[in-house]
């Protein structure tokens, strides 16, 4: 046999697996792009549609609240049917002895009352305000459920190109080791090696194969969370794009995140609520005024008995004693102040510590990079040598499997790195709190918290113009 010439096509084989080793081949035009994957995250998530609604139901919260503020008008209706029967035993002369008298009547009434506060020291508009409150911490929630779920596709995306890549080399790994054991067999036959370096190889060889079974499986998974993180399985998927832009500072980060991450500014609005709280519980100590008015309608059938009757007055009341239920819920409030206060403290150093992590994760990524393309060269070189120098009966079989298996370890590596970089970079966006469909102009149509709000915020009527276009709203999101 020319082992020349086999040595000729092992080179081949050996350069077209450093190249796999370069991450990321090209693909053809129509392929999916990372944006695209961002996008089907942001379109198909039922965490994110399930948050919506949460915040849909904290809007309700204010119109609520309000309401408190407004108008209660109430009518009550009543049918009564009453009888009687009665003897009188008399007293001649004047009455006659056993006299009966039996009474039937039927009778109805209609009430209407109206109530309106008109002053209660400003506790009914607190517990409003601290609705609102409550409001902006839930739309910071969502934004944070967003990062989330965006930086997932991230890992998604990236994850199913890493399993394609090493599943790739894998298989290049197994063709090479073909071709190896098949030299090796055919330096036995001459007489050049012994059956020793034939059952390494065949070692190698199976060892191979079960690497190839297990990259498949992780290529599989893979797939799975893509579909998962995504809503549908992955097609080709295109080249990851150039690095986000990222500052060099971290502290520059940590001010930014500290400014606008939104599990920050979650917990600053609900501090402010609970400030609120305790305001809105104070003044319920406090007398109430309010307005109050009835209408009155009484008729009895068969007869021309009835009544007419109003009333409108001004009613002041104050709640002296409950039990020290009116004490302990301003304490309550307080206390749930102080914790939110403290919580915000953590979040805070959370925060900053994360930003600091995201930095040294990539830091991490950009230096496995570089010594493992360094790697992948000098193994590169290691194994064409070694394989030159075992043709000239300088070097075993097992220094070749071992060169071999020194490259493979250092292309999966540089794969690994490679693609652990682009989740490093966007978990430093997530930590600044600019991982975000707007921030990264994701061509979407970016979901609005205030149009639900500016419809319930006033708490309209169901029968009033704006009561309809609020049942048209809530059809369309039933029918998504």
């Amino acid at each position: 046999m020319n082992l020349s010439k086999h040595g000729n096509r092992l080179r081949r084989t050996i350069a077209a697996g450093v190249m796999g080793a370069g991450l990321l081949f090209p693909v053809a035009s129509g392929a999916e792009t990372l944006a695209d994957a961002l996008v089907g995250a942001y379109n198909n998530s039922g965490l994110l549609d399930q948050n919506r609604a949460v915040l849909r139901a904290a809007d309700e919260d204010v119109g609520i609240a309000k309401s408190a503020l407004k108008p209660v008008v109430q009518w009550t209706g009543n049918l009564t049917q009453s009888f009687n029967q009665s003897v009188s035993n008399g007293a001649p002369p004047f009455t006659a002895a056993g006299t009966r008298t039996n009474t039937d009547t039927l009778t109805t009434s209609l009430n209407l009352i109206a109530s309106l506060l008109l002053y209660d020291f400003g506790a009914t508009q607190f517990s409003v305000e601290a609705a609102k409150e409550t409001v902006l911490a839930t739309r910071a929630s969502l934004v944070s459920i967003e990062q989330q779920i965006l930086l997932r596709a991230v890992s998604a995306y990236m994850g199913v190109i890493q399993a394609q890549e090493l599943v790739s080399l894998r298989e290049n790994n197994l063709r090479l080791l073909t071709q190896e054991l098949r030299a090796a067999r055919d330096r036995f036959e001459v007489g050049e090696v012994t059956r020793t370096d034939v059952a390494l190889a065949e070692a190698q060889l199976a060892q191979a194969r079960s690497g190839l079974a297990g990259a498949q499986g992780d290529l599989i998974s893979a797939k799975a969370f893509y579909k998962v993180a995504v809503g549908r399985d992955p097609g080709r998927l295109s080249p990851a794009p150039k690095l986000p832009s990222i500052s060099n500072s971290i502290q520059n980060a940590k001010a930014l995140a500290v400014r606008r991450h939104p599990d920050i500014l979650a917990v600053q609005h609900q501090v402010a609520a609970a400030e609120l709280l305790i305001r809105s519980s104070e003044a319920r100590m406090q007398p109430r005024v309010s307005l109050q008015g009835s209408l009155g309608l009484t008729e009895t059938f068969d007869s021309q008995a009835s009544s007419r009757n109003g009333t409108v007055g001004l009613q002041i009341g104050q709640t002296l004693y409950q039990g020290g239920a009116l004490s302990a819920g301003v304490r309550k409030n307080q206390a749930q102040r102080d914790a939110q206060r403290g919580n915000l403290y953590v979040v805070v150093k959370d925060v900053e510590r994360a930003v600091s992590d995201a930095y040294a994760g990539l830091a991490s990524a950009r230096a496995q990079i570089e010594a493992s393309q360094r790697q992948v060269s000098a193994a590169s070189i290691a194994f064409q040598g070694v394989r030159e120098e075992a043709a000239l009966g300088a070097r075993t079989t097992l220094d070749v499997l071992d060169a071999e298996q020194s490259l493979l370890d250092a292309q999966s590596s540089s794969v690994t790195a490679q693609t652990q970089i682009y989740v490093a970079a966007y978990s430093v966006l997530q930590a600044t709190g600019q991982l975000t469909a707007r921030d990264l102009k994701l061509p979407v149509q970016i979901y609005d918290p205030t149009a639900y709000y500016n419809l319930v915020k006033d708490s309209p009527a169901k029968l009033s113009k704006e009561g309809q276009k609020l049942d048209r709203v809530l059809r369309a999101l039933q029918k998504e």
